[in-house]
């Protein structure tokens, strides 16, 4: 299927509202910017030519550059989910990709002691337990796409024994974990933003543009296939090799987010569904985008009022999850259905 042949089925999907969705992104870039800068520079002496100033913005833009790479891992890999799957309701954690990150890291100091933690902390690790995801993910989705078993259905469910069966081997070796290294543990199996690492940012920020380049050369094609199976394979698409490129560009994105900061269930849901609202559009060269801003715009906002107001700026991840969590049982209910 040709790329102008997407463009023109991709018409008949509701396309953005011209004057109001640029405000709204021209708004929602502003709020990134304001609170990106307020991070930076709150609370330090505002005088360029002091070595404290940049010292301080040093050490604070990692956090914030952090934030960003989780946000855009989050938002992009959610939307992505929903074009593969043809449902806005499912999310990447569902096929079991946090229950796999907690299980290593279970494993880690179940077998190896808590000071395998500390020791181990470091790029390789980090890529590490990414290609680890990946391969699951591949290996499953290569299986379950191939011959009678091509299903979302079932590779859905599968997904969901995987997550099943991965959290109950991870809680029958933390029962037999010492206190201490429970302790440990438990630090690691809470999405942190302040956990990051300098030296993982230029690695995650390459990987990250190149799935940007990939999805915005590949918008018209993603709009098709968000039409569901049998209406893309009419239009010329090939299906399943398709939806299994973009799977396991869902998974090299939630491995990334995953191992930076922790497992962040309800992000990307939250983010996703307000950006198909808010944009009043279908089409991925606007949602994309869209949800990005969104993330970043919730995350940076979010961390400068809990870390400078309430000094509570550990709790982000919690409250986004608690309140992730009402919101999609609330939009469930609405919906009714799956």
């Amino acid at each position: 299927m040709t790329e102008a042949t997407a463009a023109a089925a991709s018409v008949a999907i509701p396309g953005m509202r011209a004057p109001r969705v640029w405000v709204r992104f021209v708004l929602l870039g502003l709020v990134v910017l304001t609170a990106a800068v307020g991070l930076l520079t709150y609370d330090i002496p505002l005088d360029p030519s002091r070595r404290g100033f940049w010292l301080a913005v040093d050490l604070r833009i990692v956090t914030v550059a952090t934030i960003a790479v989780v946000a855009i891992c989050q938002a992009l890999a959610t939307v992505l989910f929903h074009t593969a799957t043809s449902n806005r309701i499912l999310t990447p954690s569902i096929m079991g990709f946090d229950a796999l990150y907690v299980v290593m890291q279970t494993g880690l100091v179940f077998f190896m002691g808590g000071a395998a933690l500390a020791a181990t902390d470091g790029l390789p690790k980090v890529i590490l337990q990414s290609l680890l995801m990946v391969i699951f993910a591949t290996l499953l989705y290569g299986w379950l796409f191939s011959g009678r078993r091509g299903d979302l259905h079932i590779m859905l469910l599968v997904g969901i024994v995987f997550g099943v069966a991965f959290g109950s081997l991870s809680t029958v070796m933390q029962r037999l974990l010492t206190p201490s290294e429970f302790d440990l543990l438990s630090a690691r199996l809470f999405g942190n933003l302040s956990n990051s690492n300098a030296e993982y940012l230029p690695w995650a920020a390459v990987i990250i543009g190149g799935v940007l380049l990939e999805t915005m050369r590949a918008r018209y094609r993603l709009d098709v296939l968000a039409l569901g199976r049998d209406m893309a394979t009419g239009l010329g698409v090939s299906y399943k090799r398709d939806v299994t490129v973009l799977l396991i560009l869902v998974a090299v994105l939630i491995s990334i987010s995953t191992t930076m900061v922790g497992p962040m269930t309800f992000l990307g849901f939250i983010v996703a569904t307000l950006a198909y609202q808010l944009s009043g559009s279908s089409q991925h060269r606007v949602v994309l985008p869209f949800a990005a801003l969104l993330a970043m715009a919730m995350l940076l906002t979010g961390y400068f009022v809990l870390r400078h107001v309430f000094y509570a700026a550990g709790m982000l991840t919690v409250i986004i999850e608690l309140g992730g969590g009402l919101f999609f049982l609330v939009h469930l209910l609405r919906k009714g259905a799956l």
